[in-house]
């Protein structure tokens, strides 16, 4: 089904898979482990025998709900400089965090050769097993010119989605990732990428550490900032506040947030899958309007994870709190 196209769909670079473990390198019949090494992984789909300078180099052997902040960097790290160099890169990543790691590999990103995140949702051993096509649309993505400037994107179950945008809706479909703000930029079909659709690029982060803490806090119906209190008793040196509707809180807990904004970074996004902090529909105590007001950040349209991930970056590369409010503004849409 999927191969090396000829014309607009030939490889113009080559192409790094960079394993890190997860589904996709797992098999087993009473419970699935890791087992497939970079070698194997590469060996389950023929089809990338087409792909001339193909490599594949493993970075980590682990599930990804195991993975640290330091893990997460390693990854992102060795993505960027092969892309430095002009490699394509694709990263096989368990699902269940792949779409934080895309996010932070997004923000170190700053070169025109693409990283491609990709996984699966049946093991190796399944019936159906997902990963082979999944790594070779993935490759197929990462060596072609239409993804050239793109940035970090996440393919999976034919779909091309943009880091930014990726969240895991389904934790047993084969189309497990979408993104509820955008849709997808684009599919693969028959091994060629078609891409519809573009999204600008951040700025660039070069953070040398990630050893900041930064918990997300959701807020419920009938919130009275027991949870907030809690959390910042733990002297975070930042914080994600999950806003209802469109940004709006209880007026006590946005006090409470507005407060704690004076002293850290405070990211505010919101509850739904789609949309974002509103700016002026609602004048009520605790509405968008006084979010604004206060010092804390709107996250726009990122998820909570997304959020999260991208203050820990902005906190790690030492920005202030108007250079983080301006790392945030591209998203505040």
């Amino acid at each position: 089904m999927l191969s090396a196209a000829a014309g607009a769909c030939a490889p113009v670079r080559p192409v790094r898979i960079i394993t890190t473990g997860g589904t996709i390198a797992m098999a087993g019949e009473q419970g699935a482990r890791p087992q497939l090494d970079a070698q194997a992984l590469v060996a389950s789909a023929p089809g990338l025998a087409a792909f001339p300078g193909l490599e594949a180099i493993a970075v980590l052997e682990k599930p990804s709900p195991h993975l640290t902040l330091d893990d997460q960097l390693a990854i992102c790290l060795a993505a960027r400089d092969a892309a430095r160099e002009g490699i394509g890169v694709v990263v096989t990543h368990g699902t269940d965090t792949l779409e934080e790691t895309a996010t932070l590999c997004d923000l170190l990103h700053d070169a025109q050769a693409p990283v491609v995140f990709t996984g699966a949702i049946r093991p190796a051993s399944a019936a159906g097993a997902d990963g082979p096509g999944n790594l070779l649309d993935a490759v197929a993505v990462a060596s072609g010119a239409a993804a050239a400037g793109m940035g970090v994107l996440v393919v999976f179950g034919g779909e091309i989605h943009h880091a930014r945008c990726a969240r895991k809706g389904d934790a047993t479909s084969l189309t497990a990732f979408s993104s509820p703000q955008t849709g997808p930029l684009g599919r693969v079909t028959e091994g060629r990428p078609a891409i519809w659709s573009r999204l600008p690029r951040s700025a660039p982060l070069d953070p040398p550490a990630l050893d900041r803490h930064v918990p997300i806090v959701p807020a419920t119906a009938g919130d009275d900032g027991r949870l907030a209190r809690a959390v910042l008793a733990s002297e975070p040196d930042g914080a994600v506040a999950v806003t209802l509707g469109g940004g709006h809180l209880a007026p006590d807990v946005l006090a409470l947030w507005a407060q704690a904004a004076q002293r850290i970074p405070v990211v505010a996004c919101s509850r739904p899958e789609r949309g974002s902090v509103l700016r002026e529909t609602y004048g009520y105590a605790g509405s968008e309007q006084q979010l604004r007001a206060t010092p804390i950040v709107p996250a726009g349209f990122l998820s909570p994870q997304a959020a999260r991930m991208k203050l820990i970056a902005c906190l790690g590369a030492g920005l202030d709190a108007a250079a983080i409010r301006d790392a945030f503004a591209p998203d505040d849409l």
